[in-house]
């Protein structure tokens, strides 16, 4: 077994924990500054618990020493930090942040390492880009890579039809800071919130506009190669314009304290949600303008015992099955290492990264997303 350490014992944290110690291959420590936090998790055999600060930078590295991996489930500010004393310490490191100057200081970290730094290994960033990348790369040339993530309640019933299914912080930083995309060949910077589009899905209407970090480090990796790259956040319709007015009308985005405590304490959380993946991909093949789609809705469901909602699993998986591909000796165990460098055959193929499979790429049918010990 593995030692691994989660940072954070929120809803994210908590269900890393509890689907890496029900796969029997991992014993976990959860670690929070917070003891009302870390008395909720779960009970486990395998799943320990440890009152630690982040600012404590001693405290944090002697809880880090001799493990295997360190997972930040911890909000997006917090990641340098982190980062730093795992690079100290000598172990691995993973991430879910969507922040792109913590993600450019991880990799700078990640130069002079000796271990793994795999950062935004969650949904959007994460298993987006996987997929982008896949689509990508069976095209001889790119036009356009556009890349749609939703995390949405199934039965909306507010004027913002939208519950708090992620981190609150998470959300209000990808509404506003800058976006990155490439536009016309270019790598170019694009506010938030802006050029919001429709689209159908199954018969249902949404909307998505541009919010920040979706990308990870796609941008990077396709510069040069495609003349159009985007992602947008998937909402229901109205959604957009009743935020724009909060964040820009009211000011609210140089209040982010103020809208964060409105949100949390008027928006409810919900188990019964929807993640929506909409990958579409366009460019030739022998000689021919081709476009390929992928789609896929991931809905609430049983994980490690547990009931979870759509956004705990897809994020938790995500995380999970690349620490498992990891600790399988399948990918770089030194220096920086992006999504894209994982192929989606083999993410799907794993059994937390199975929680995304399609029926066309054989899902499970019973509804219960397992981590199962592997065979020896």
């Amino acid at each position: 077994m593995k030692d691994i350490v989660v940072i954070g014992a929120g809803k994210i944290g908590s269900t890393i924990a509890r689907m890496l110690a029900h796969s029997g291959d991992y014993r976990v420590t959860v670690a929070d500054r917070s003891d009302e936090q870390l008395a909720a998790i779960e009970r486990h055999d395998a799943v320990s618990t440890a009152v630690v600060d982040i600012a404590d930078g001693a405290a944090l590295r002697a809880l880090l020493a001799g493990k295997f991996a360190v997972l930040s489930a911890a909000p997006y500010h917090l990641t340098v930090a982190i980062a730093e004393a795992a690079a100290d310490a000598g172990l691995h490191y993973l991430d879910l942040t969507e922040d792109v100057e913590s993600t450019r200081q991880v990799k700078r970290i990640a130069e002079n390492a000796k271990t793994a730094f795999i950062p935004q290994c969650g949904l959007a960033p994460g298993f987006i880009s996987i997929v982008a990348n896949d689509l990508a790369s069976r095209f001889d040339s790119l036009e356009s890579v556009r890349m749609r993530v939703g995390a949405l309640p199934q039965y909306p019933s507010n004027a913002l039809n939208y519950n708090l299914t992620w981190s609150t912080d998470g959300v209000i930083n990808e509404y506003c800071e800058p976006c990155e995309a490439i536009v016309n060949g270019e790598l170019v910077l694009v506010p938030a919130m802006e050029e919001r589009e429709e689209f159908s899905l199954d018969g249902i209407t949404y909307e998505a506009f541009n919010t920040s970090g979706g990308l990870g480090t796609l941008c990077e990796s396709l510069k040069g190669k495609v003349r159009t790259l985007n992602y947008r956040t998937i909402r229901y319709p109205g959604h957009c314009a009743i935020m724009k007015a909060l964040l820009q009308d009211l000011r609210l985005a140089d209040r982010r304290d103020v809208l964060k405590d409105i949100f949390e304490n008027a928006l409810p959380s919900t188990l019964q949600d929807v993640v929506v993946i909409f990958v579409t991909v366009s460019g030739l093949q022998e000689g021919r303008l081709v476009q390929q789609t992928y789609a896929n809705k991931v809905y609430s469901a049983t994980a490690g015992g547990v009931t979870r909602s759509a956004i705990q699993i897809t994020t938790a998986s995500g995380i999970c099955a690349v620490l498992d591909m990891l600790a399988e000796g399948s990918l770089p165990q030194r220096g920086f290492v992006r999504q894209e460098d994982i192929t989606l055959e083999a993410f799907l193929a794993n059994r937390f990264g199975r929680a995304y499979a399609r029926r066309e790429d054989g899902a499970p049918g019973n509804g219960e997303i397992e981590g199962k010990r592997r065979a020896a």
